[in-house]
């Protein structure tokens, strides 16, 4: 009788090409993954893979069983979640994201979500672990942390641009971009100048010398001390858009922005989990 199981090591055989890359997405061992697949080899009645030193490829079988047992077993797997959630008045999603981010964009796009919704905090590194360890189901990052079974999607890119209190006059056409900057005082989200750095590495090649003025780890409350008048400092698109239309900031030196990506990390076993789809699709969405 056909184990569930070797169809299932097959599909991760198939997609990694690699015994040992699928065991480790299905967190088995080699030689239990090599097992499974023997043992459907034996049942079908002939070779499913053809081995060299460096890679496995399927052969005309192999593509025949994937193409037949693919779309059945998501099937059989979104079948399992749905009725395991439709006992569940309101499932939940733990989502693991910088706080800033997901009080400006996250809670905008989730807001018509069907699902509970608990909010994690942290940087990039807590947010991986949080995700490796099933502290959260979803995360929003700037940082790719490689490891199987882990995937992740662009969600958007972020401009960061030099933002300036409404009041302040800028430089004037002819002065010097970096000795301008280096005159100002700069609120900084910490002492090491993340994203301040990567704008004068980006566009002077060098590290920036100076000391920030003020250090307020919380983008929200960066915004709220420019616009009183503090100093600058460097400020995503989406959350100056407000102040810079009500006129309480403004930017300047346009051509002196940074990018960033943000990405949605998940564990690959969970995509056909339908409602944590949901969370995915309104997170992507513009």
């Amino acid at each position: 009788m056909i184990d569930f199981e070797w169809y299932r090591s097959f599909i991760s055989i198939y997609k990694h090409q690699s015994v040992s890359e699928a065991a480790k997405s299905r967190i088995l061992t080699q030689p239990a993954m090599s097992q499974h697949l023997a043992a459907l080899e034996a049942e079908v009645g002939e070779a499913l893979f053809t081995r060299t030193t460096r890679k496995i490829t399927p052969t005309e079988r192999g593509k025949e069983l994937y193409s037949r047992l693919a779309p059945l077993i998501e099937t059989l797997e979104k079948t399992t979640l749905e009725i395991r959630h439709s006992i569940q008045s309101s499932p939940t999603i733990m989502i693991g994201s910088p706080v800033d981010y997901f009080s400006v964009r996250g809670l905008e796009k989730l807001k018509n979500s069907s699902l509970r919704v608990i909010h994690h905090q942290g940087e990039s590194e807590e947010l991986f672990d949080m995700l490796d360890q099933n502290r959260a189901d979803v995360i929003i990052t700037t940082q790719r942390f490689s490891k199987p079974g882990i995937e992740y999607k662009l969600i958007e890119k972020e401009e960061f641009f030099v933002t300036i209190p409404s009041s302040m006059i800028g430089p004037a056409d002819g002065d010097n971009a970096e000795a301008w900057l280096l005159s100002q005082k700069w609120i900084s989200y910490g002492m090491e100048l993340p994203i301040i750095r990567r704008l004068w590495r980006e566009h002077f090649k060098k590290r920036p010398e100076l000391d920030p003025h003020y250090v307020i780890p919380d983008l929200r409350g960066i915004l709220t001390a420019v616009e009183i008048g503090i100093g600058i400092s460097l400020l995503p698109h989406y959350l100056i858009d407000n102040s810079v239309k009500r006129g309480t900031v403004k930017t300047v030196l346009q051509e002196y922005t940074v990018l960033n990506e943000i990405y949605i990390g998940y564990k690959t076993k969970n995509k056909s989990d339908p409602f944590f789809q949901e969370v995915i699709d309104e997170l992507l969405k513009g």
